[in-house]
């Protein structure tokens, strides 16, 4: 497999934490999102998924997934061990909801098109900085409520909420968003992060991440 990939993509680094966790091998392809207008915009790229979006995941047999909850919904049914959804409905459906408010209610909202368009628009980046803080600290309120007492979202150990969130996470010290109020939120993280599907999947150990004269991941609060 193949993965197209840009170190600090959200949403890709949803998918290498979930490829790591099921043990899969897979070789990485890095398009630089901020190089020359974006890589994921030139013709070579678009030809491969025409939506110009990272991730985009080549199978083996050439065929290409686009869009991370596709691509994550996939590996869990072809590759159901470790288990990523609970096998109980009620809580495959809290899993479902927590990995729906990072993926539909911060992240779109947060998406580095919205902040472009945002700037361009003539705001300044302490507007930017409050815009991506507002929607994240929201959203984080109902997920601190939400989440349980055992280390991770649900239970102990790692669900899809898990693999959402903690990219999310990173997002949010990136942006210099005060975590204070979410203990429950920076517990789960230290435990993730403690994981090696978690930290090989990190945005600074990534191959491209080098190239920025990023060596190694931050240390998490």
């Amino acid at each position: 497999m193949k993965l197209f990939n840009y170190w600090r993509s959200s949403t890709a680094y949803r998918v290498r934490i979930a490829l790591e966790m099921k043990g899969l091998s897979y070789d990485r392809i890095a398009i630089n999102l901020a190089r020359d207008g974006g890589e994921n915009l030139r013709p070579d790229y678009l030809a491969i998924n025409p939506h110009g979006r990272v991730p985009s995941l080549m199978l083996d047999d050439g065929h290409v997934l686009i869009q991370s909850p596709a691509i994550l919904e996939y590996l869990e049914e072809l590759y159901p061990r470790p288990a990523l959804l609970p096998t109980d409905p009620e809580d495959r459906a809290m899993v479902r909801a927590l990995c729906a408010i990072v993926g539909c209610d911060i992240h779109p909202l947060n998406n580095v098109r919205v902040l472009n368009t945002l700037r361009n628009a003539g705001h300044d980046e302490s507007y930017v900085q409050a815009w991506v803080a507002r929607w994240i600290g929201e959203n984080f309120e109902a997920i601190e409520q939400l989440v349980g007492d055992g280390g991770f979202c649900l239970g102990h150990a790692p669900t899809l909420a898990d693999v959402y969130l903690i990219p999310q996470v990173y997002n949010a010290r990136r942006f210099k968003v005060a975590l204070n109020a979410f203990p429950k939120i920076c517990q789960i993280d230290r435990n993730c992060c403690a994981l090696p599907a978690f930290a090989k999947a990190h945005p600074e150990q990534q191959p491209d991440a080098v190239q920025h004269g990023i060596p190694k991941p931050l240390k998490t609060t």
